[in-house]
């Protein structure tokens, strides 16, 4: 079973509307130990926890990634939020929710640092 960590770009009420799915889900704006933390710790947070995390930040999460891989480490993976293919418009939480529920309903699995673009639902 797949489990999220939003990244702090994201509202809690997308981790909300996927915890009411019965999906664990947690997002980094309702933890007060990992707001305003820098990117690389929390993704060492996410890989500690066994979390897939959601991010937005696709500059400075790829690079991370290279780094676990060239060092060997693994996270349990990320799952990049391109504006592209999710515009910052009104639906644009719903939109992400959506496309995590297809995800999460579809049981995809992450492990060993999988790295995907969110595709809409």
């Amino acid at each position: 079973m797949t489990t999220l960590l939003l990244d702090e770009m994201f509202s809690d009420a997308i981790a909300s509307r996927l915890r009411a799915k019965n999906h664990d889900v947690r997002s980094v704006v309702t933890d007060q130990e990992l707001t305003g933390r820098p990117d690389d710790q929390i993704l060492a947070q996410a890989a500690s926890n066994a979390r897939t995390l959601v991010t937005a930040n696709i500059k400075d999460f790829l690079p991370l990634d290279s780094g676990y891989r060239a060092t060997g480490r693994s996270h349990a993976g990320l799952i990049l939020v391109s504006a592209k293919t999710f515009p910052q418009t009104r639906s644009y939480s719903a939109a992400v929710a959506d496309a995590l529920l297809a995800v999460l309903d579809a049981g995809e699995e992450f492990a060993d640092g999988r790295v995907v673009f969110l595709a809409r639902a």
